[in-house]
């Protein structure tokens, strides 16, 4: 018998089989790195919306599992600098990108904000996961004019990475003074079951198995 032949013959079989193998490793992660709004400052991690969320959809089973990777106080630059390090972890299918919130109140440049947020969603696309890119909105006191270049960084990128957009849960929050803590940036515990079911009725129609 002439093995080469046999194994060029299944080679292709093969190959096939990694790649399946590699999705249905990636198939239940649905991979969050974000900053305080969703590592839930201050907040006990348990009660957090993506713990809420998570508990919520893996009760009904058909739902992928959520990997909080957030951290507090972090900007894209950060979020970017430790992103292959998690997509090598975990192997997401799905990684939700909600960053851009410190970039914004430190006063970045938007341009500079949007080709972090590029190289992020490129590096996804690369590691085979579909990038979910969160809207986010600044409060009003800086100032309109920024205020709208950083928000129309969002939909830009959305429309040419043609990835979703998710709606930014803050913005429902922020209306109800008593979502928010005393520092007028962060939801309360009040808040966080309310946004895991905004966010429940947001990202299922895009982790669909």
């Amino acid at each position: 018998m002439n093995f080469k032949n046999v194994f060029r013959w299944h080679l292709p079989f093969l190959m096939l089989l990694g790649l399946l193998s590699f999705r249905a490793i990636a198939a239940d992660n649905l991979l969050i790195i974000g900053d305080s709004l969703s590592a839930v400052y201050r907040l006990p991690v348990a009660e957090s919306w993506p713990s809420l969320l998570n508990n919520k959809w893996q009760k009904e089973g058909d739902k992928p599992t959520i990997i909080n990777a957030s951290i507090s106080g972090d900007t894209a630059e950060q979020g970017l600098a430790r992103l292959q390090t998690l997509l090598q972890q975990h192997h997401p299918r799905w990684v939700l990108i909600e960053l851009g919130a410190n970039d914004g109140l430190r006063g970045f440049p938007p341009q500079n904000i949007s080709q972090t947020l590029t190289q992020i969603i490129s590096q996804v696309k690369r590691a085979n996961a579909e990038p979910l890119l969160m809207q986010i909105r600044l409060p009003p006191n800086y100032g309109r004019r920024y205020g709208d270049a950083f928000y129309a960084i969002y939909p830009a990128l959305a429309k040419q990475e043609n990835i979703p957009l998710v709606p930014f849960f803050m913005e429902p929050v922020a209306a109800k003074p008593e979502w928010m803590q005393d520092d007028g940036l962060h939801p309360a515990l009040a808040a966080q079951s309310f946004i895991a079911d905004w966010m429940a009725d947001k990202l299922a129609p895009l982790v669909t198995q």
